[in-house]
């Protein structure tokens, strides 16, 4: 039996992707296909975990004892190869917290960060909120693929940048790099002494033949150059437990992290959300690999009925990740009025590529981890108003 035949009604749980439609796109009908959290419940290994752990009843201070971390240590190993040591490890609630983090661990105030646009949006608020100065090395997209423009990148690290934040695979555009793309990036990256901040909560989320290479394991210099910031909330579906990991090599760079985490209070992890990392890690993989195969087989969907139905809408394939960006340029319109048609004539709700920066204009983000009833239902309703369109 698959683990995905069904998903639970999550209206009315707290959910940021289905109660807050209101707020968000100004009507409660539409169907929400935006945040990026999956509809599936988690592994039943985890829901059993965390039921066991809370017929115990009592919540108290909870350590990351051996047995986390290892079953970290082990799921890195097992996954890709990366043979890391307890104690490179440190804990926050997120990956996002973890971001916030290096940024002040290893810049100062008017420091430049580069990043690589378009990008998930609160890679510019990391940045932003901190005063540093954000420097944009914009990806290339050329036949329905994105590629590094390394010649920009090399440039923009020359104009004396200090940090870099790699999005690997990538949110929104669905790039897993190359072994050849990060050796440059981090080859680049250490000539001039930046520090490169990786952001692989994705990691695990691959599909078909390619395959995720944690840039810290490229080679003893660039694991010493790296923070490497992970997570199993998108993979196992655990973002609201909050549990989250740096992977730092360098022991001097680890200290900085954990005395900025202490210095605001965090560091630790909570009773539950170690609870279900310990359980996803240990025995979440055959669910994992379930999945993988599900999210290929949505994504050729909406590939093939776009193509087939509205030639004006571009899928980029994504090659990791859940999320699928749409070229709506076809369209003709503008963002406000790409935004608006969504929501009033498609009634579906997206991420308005606009929010990813200025290269996102006129593009889409869509959320494919849902049940196959909920996906048909929201790419034809699309398709409908796209026709729609035509016929006026």
């Amino acid at each position: 039996m698959s683990y995905f035949e069904t998903v639970p009604n999550r209206k009315n749980t707290r959910s940021v992707k289905w109660d807050t439609l209101e707020e968000v796109f100004q009507s409660g009908d539409v169907l929400p296909m935006w945040v990026a959290d999956m509809d599936f419940k988690a592994p039943e290994a985890v829901n059993n975990a965390l039921i066991e752990r809370a017929k115990h009843g009592v919540y108290g201070y909870t350590i990351i004892n051996p047995e986390v971390k290892g079953s970290i240590v082990n799921w890195l190993h097992r996954r890709f190869n990366w043979k890391i040591e307890e104690e490179w490890l440190s804990f926050s609630p997120g990956v996002v917290t973890s971001l916030h983090i290096a940024v002040q661990a290893f810049t100062e105030p008017e420091d430049k960060v580069l990043i690589q646009t378009p990008v998930y949006p609160p890679f510019y608020n990391v940045i932003e909120v901190h005063n540093r100065q954000i420097v944009k090395s914009p990806l290339t997209l050329k036949d329905d693929h994105y590629s590094i423009d390394f010649t920009d990148f090399e440039n923009k690290l020359k104009q004396g940048i200090k940090a870099f934040i790699l999005c690997s695979p990538h949110n929104p555009v669905g790039r897993v790099w190359t072994r050849e793309e990060l050796q440059k990036m981090a080859d680049l990256c250490m000539e001039n002494d930046v520090t490169l901040i990786s952001d692989e909560i994705h990691a695990d989320l691959v599909l078909g033949d390619y395959k995720h290479i944690p840039i810290a394991t490229l080679s003893e210099d660039t694991a010493m150059q790296t923070i490497t910031c992970m997570a199993p909330s998108k993979t196992f579906n655990l973002a609201g437990l909050q549990a989250s990991y740096i992977v730092t090599k360098h022991p001097e760079k680890r200290l900085k992290i954990d005395q900025l985490l202490q210095k605001q209070g965090l560091g630790s992890l909570n009773t539950m959300g170690s609870t279900a990392l310990h359980a996803a890690y240990e025995y979440g993989e055959e669910w994992l690999e379930e999945l993988l195969k599900l999210l290929s087989s949505h994504q050729q969907y909406v590939v093939e009925m776009f193509k087939t139905h509205t030639p004006e809408l571009k899928v980029i394939p994504a090659q990791g990740t859940y999320l699928l960006w749409i070229d709506c340029s076809g369209l003709g319109m503008t963002d406000e009025e790409l935004h608006h048609f969504m929501v009033s004539e498609a009634r579906v709700g997206l991420n308005s590529g606009s929010s990813y920066g200025e290269e996102g204009k006129q593009f889409m983000r869509i959320n494919i981890a849902t049940s196959r009833q909920t996906l048909e239902e929201g790419v034809k309703r699309i398709v409908k108003a796209v026709k729609n369109l035509n016929i006026q």
